[in-house]
């Protein structure tokens, strides 16, 4: 758990600046937890949830990681390959994988199928997730919602949790506004198997993105044996 602090160049206020927000307050605006599902399906997949405020990006998504592969044809480092559904802003789903770019060489990048609504639904208007739901209460569908036995089973999970939190027996880490989160995030999400990746990435690259630098580097090399 953890709570914003300044940003690292002092220019934004922390949680405890807010004049509203009682001295000393440990209340938190980020948590992450991991929980495992008991059946047959989901054995041994981990499902880490994150959520916080001031961070360095507003968005909701599911990001489903696929594991390692044995062995790799092209190179000894390749990032994982991802699912990712992104449910705001700017709705999309694409698959982000490694893939060998077209030619003669062995070249690799990294780069995705996409389903991106704004350039795929261009002649509708997709509108936001509340707008939805004000219509859904309006019209009485509850498809959207959370439904009461749901609602039972989240009480039972997070209560105990609630619980040590009022008895300060979970510590809550301060991080800079504009920041992924607090520091030791990185090193929990490792435990379950997560890998930010290394390797660097750009959503989405275009070939034309790909030719331009290709182009770039072709040219360098040609400058030198010159």
């Amino acid at each position: 758990m953890g709570q914003y602090g300044k940003s690292e160049d002092g220019s934004l206020p922390s949680y405890l600046d807010d004049d509203t927000v009682p001295k000393g307050s440990k209340t938190a605006t980020f948590a992450a937890a991991t929980f495992h599902i008991n059946n047959p399906r989901w054995e041994g997949v981990p499902f880490v949830l994150k959520c916080g405020k001031a961070l360095d990006q507003q968005k909701v998504e599911i990001r489903i990681q696929f594991k390692d592969m044995g062995n790799n044809l092209f190179q000894k480092e390749v990032a994982r390959n991802e699912l990712v559904i992104r449910v705001q802003p700017e709705e999309a789903v694409y698959l982000k994988m490694t893939q060998k770019l077209p030619g003669l060489g062995m070249e690799t990048v990294r780069s995705e199928l996409d389903l991106s609504y704004a350039s795929r639904f261009t002649n509708l208007s997709v509108p936001d997730a509340y707008e939805n739901l004000i219509l859904d209460a309006i019209m009485g569908e509850q498809s959207n919602f959370v439904r009461s036995d749901e609602l039972d089973e989240a009480w039972r999970i997070f209560t105990p949790v609630l619980h040590k939190i009022d008895r300060g027996q979970v510590p809550v880490e301060v991080y800079p506004y504009g920041s992924r989160g607090p520091k030791q995030l990185a090193e929990f999400v490792a435990q379950f198997g997560f890998e930010r990746g290394s390797l660097s990435y750009s959503w989405p690259e275009t070939s034309q993105t790909t030719a331009s630098a290709s182009a770039a580097a072709a040219a360098a090399a040609s400058d030198s044996k010159l």
